[in-house]
């Protein structure tokens, strides 16, 4: 498993304007083959509310481009704040297989603890439930 947790975060927007904030909450490369990311999105409708965008990327002509991409758990039914601060990532494992099974778990508030794991699999750089 090779994890990377990161904070860089990408335009701020308000409520009901342009593309949602976002902030990479983690990644990780298996082989030559896939990287996968985890995204949150900050809700245009809920200052307080995120989604979690999952994507796959495989290699073209030297570069990564996009070939998937899922929403972990419901669309805005994360917590913006725990999900971008310390220790929102509770587990984010990986295996350079094919197919690559993927588990996530995040923080949902610090008084409720993290998620259930939510498990897939990444077959042919497609995503699909595990």
């Amino acid at each position: 498993m090779v994890a990377g947790l990161g904070a860089a975060g990408a335009g701020a927007s308000s409520a009901g304007t342009a593309a949602p904030q976002t902030r990479q909450i983690a990644s990780s490369q298996l082989g030559t083959d896939y990287k996968v990311t985890l995204t949150a999105l900050r809700s245009t409708q809920d200052e307080y509310a995120a989604s979690v965008r999952l994507q796959v990327y495989t290699q073209s002509n030297g570069a990564w481009k996009e070939s998937d991409r899922v929403t972990v758990g419901e669309v805005d039914g994360w917590f913006w704040y725990p999900l971008t601060g310390s220790g929102a990532v509770c587990e984010f494992s990986t295996a350079s297989t094919e197919p690559a099974p993927l588990t996530v778990s995040l923080l949902r508030t610090p008084s409720l603890g993290c998620s259930d794991p939510t498990h897939f699999v990444v077959k042919e750089g497609r995503v699909y439930a595990g």
